[in-house]
């Protein structure tokens, strides 16, 4: 733009009333980002993120700014982040994680919008995803019906499938009804299921001990931030034994499991940025009901089925959304 076009712009703009001038150079937004991970693990997601933003309007260095604080795997670290982010006067923080349910007891003066994979009930933060509590709403990827759809994607890859073992967090909000709905899936397919609960990588490596006197067949793990840490221990023991292991997110199928099956958490965290805007607007967050998946993916890892001597069903392979060769 030359000079003369710049300064009939700018005169323009002084010349409007002030709340279209107000439209015409919007208000910058400051929006936190808290999480108790490491930025490394979470970065093609909050590319999502971002592109909801991008897709709603918002560009960072014009009219929003995010500012982020990562707790390294050290989840203590939370009260004091979560102080430093409403010294800086954020609009909203945007909680992930098991951040969320530390965020939860303290009472900040700021809304909340927060992605997660546990039950928001069961957790404490709703009556009914309809009636979230507070100055907090957001997204769930608990779908515990899908871990019945997983048992069944065992079943088709291995022969004559009897046991599976199944690995779970004991603390993650929900773990009942996931387990529910195996129970219910498990007697549907005549699979005898050993459950594992473990909470701490002590805990866990007492029950791949235990695993190993009575080997399964397959394994299945519940997924949630906990297995997700320690998901190489359970894939490098599930290979060891030749037994294939299934789990909800691509993370899993990337690491060496068999397949996994779950909500696109991509989609997921792109609607934060719905819910954000949502809020700036002057949505109350106790307004907006929580959101479950909507969408779901396939990952499978023709690299493991191969090393197991096992051969993926052609209709599988035909519907996955990715193949890793």
């Amino acid at each position: 733009m030359d000079r003369r076009r710049f300064l009939t712009s700018a005169v323009a703009i002084a010349a409007l009333p002030s709340s279209l001038r107000a439209q015409a150079t919007p208000k910058t937004v400051r929006i936190g980002w808290l999480t108790a991970q490491r930025e490394l693990s979470l970065t093609p997601y909050i590319a999502a993120m971002r592109t909801g933003f991008t897709e709603l309007g918002y560009v960072e260095g014009r009219n929003l700014t995010i500012e982020y604080r990562y707790a390294d795997d050290a989840i203590e670290r939370i009260p004091e982040l979560a102080a430093e982010l409403v010294g800086l006067s954020v609009d909203v923080i945007v909680a992930q994680g098991a951040a969320v349910s530390a965020i939860s007891k303290l009472n900040l003066p700021v809304p909340i919008v927060y992605v997660f994979s546990a039950d928001p009930v069961s957790a404490g933060l709703a009556d009914s995803l309809a009636r979230p509590h507070g100055n907090m709403t957001g997204l769930t990827f608990m779908a515990a019906e899908l871990n019945g759809k997983r048992l069944e994607l065992l079943r088709d890859i291995v022969p004559d499938l009897r046991r599976v073992a199944i690995v779970a967090n004991s603390e993650h909000r929900g773990v009942h009804l996931e387990r529910a709905n195996s129970e219910e899936a498990g007697r549907r397919l005549g699979l005898e299921l050993q459950y594992y609960l473990v909470a701490t990588r002590d805990e866990l490596k007492r029950a791949l001990a235990e695993m190993a006197a009575y080997p399964p067949q397959a394994i299945s793990i519940f997924s949630d931030g906990f297995a997700v840490q320690n998901r190489q221990s359970i894939i490098d023991f599930a290979t060891s034994q030749r037994a294939p292991a299934i789990a909800g997110w691509p993370v899993f199928a990337h690491s060496g499991a068999i397949c996994s099956y779950g909500p696109r958490l991509s989609e997921s965290y792109r609607g934060l940025a719905y819910y954000v805007d949502r809020i700036l607007k002057g949505a109350r967050p106790a307004d907006l009901p929580i959101q479950q998946p909507t969408k779901f993916e396939m990952v499978i890892n023709q690299r493991a089925s191969k090393a197991l001597g096992l051969a993926i069903p052609p209709s599988l392979m035909a519907s996955a959304d990715e193949v890793i060769d």
